[in-house]
């Protein structure tokens, strides 16, 4: 069984397409994806239209959670862009969204660690600036629940950790938006150097499973005049480049 792991679409529809037609080429049996699928200046709307479409497996990211939650003026600045592109049935698809699922019985979907939609999984923010969590910290992270396997996005680099007695836990990358900046819980920093959309391949053999990383090319020149056209020049260097 080939499944394809996907994160952190962010509207940017150019990619998804490029990434599910790489997806295609491989033969993929299943399509999960883990949140943050709409919220952006790009295209939330017809990212929506597509994903819904697909009927994939997936789960509600901390910009679902907001978009859902938030009044208006709470938002930041993207997803306030992105609520007044949606419309209400694209809201109901996101209020079925679980912010976990349990997935053929070993493998565990999450968007951050386990009991968190904004904390970082395999990475970890200090004063000192971002850096790679610890195997203490994923093991601790990971506590109340056994899934060997755990997927996870939200931080947008792929990686992949081996962790107590045999675990693994996974970061596909993200899909439609390579760096960006953020204050919480110090201010930091995610580049990851190239624009390409990123994601994961899944192979099941005998009830263990082969994980790899894919980076995928596309036309981020267009997605950067969209951000460009909706006011976000910072998204757009970020998708031109895949730096801040």
């Amino acid at each position: 069984m080939k499944i394809a792991v996907l994160a952190d679409i962010h509207g940017n529809l150019t990619a998804l397409d490029a990434v599910l037609a790489d997806c295609a080429r491989h033969g993929v049996d299943q399509l999960v994806i883990l949140g943050d699928h709409f919220s952006g200046p790009l295209l939330p709307f017809e990212t929506a239209e597509r994903l819904i479409s697909l009927a994939p497996t997936a789960i509600a990211g901390n910009h679902e959670r907001q978009l859902l939650s938030q009044s208006f003026h709470e938002m930041g600045e993207s997803d306030r862009f992105t609520c007044r592109a949606l419309a209400p049935h694209h809201f109901d698809w996101m209020t079925r969204l679980p912010a976990t699922l349990r997935l053929e019985n070993d493998i565990l979907l999450v968007h951050g660690p386990p009991t968190s939609d904004t904390a970082y999984f395999l990475e970890t923010v200090s004063a000192e600036g971002l850096r790679p969590a610890t195997q203490a910290e994923i093991v601790t992270r990971a506590e109340g629940t056994d899934a060997r396997l755990i997927l996870c996005g939200h931080t947008h680099i792929q990686r992949t950790v081996a962790f107590g007695g045999g675990r693994l836990a996974l970061n596909p990358g993200s899909v439609g938006l390579p760096a960006y900046e953020d204050n919480e819980p110090f201010p930091h920093q995610i580049s990851n150097a190239s624009p390409h959309a990123r994601y994961a391949r899944l192979n099941g053999v005998d009830g263990s499973w082969a994980a790899s990383f894919h980076t995928v090319a596309y036309d981020w020149e267009q997605a950067a005049q969209i951000a460009e056209r909706n006011g976000r020049s910072d998204w757009a260097r970020a998708l031109r480049t895949g730096r801040l």
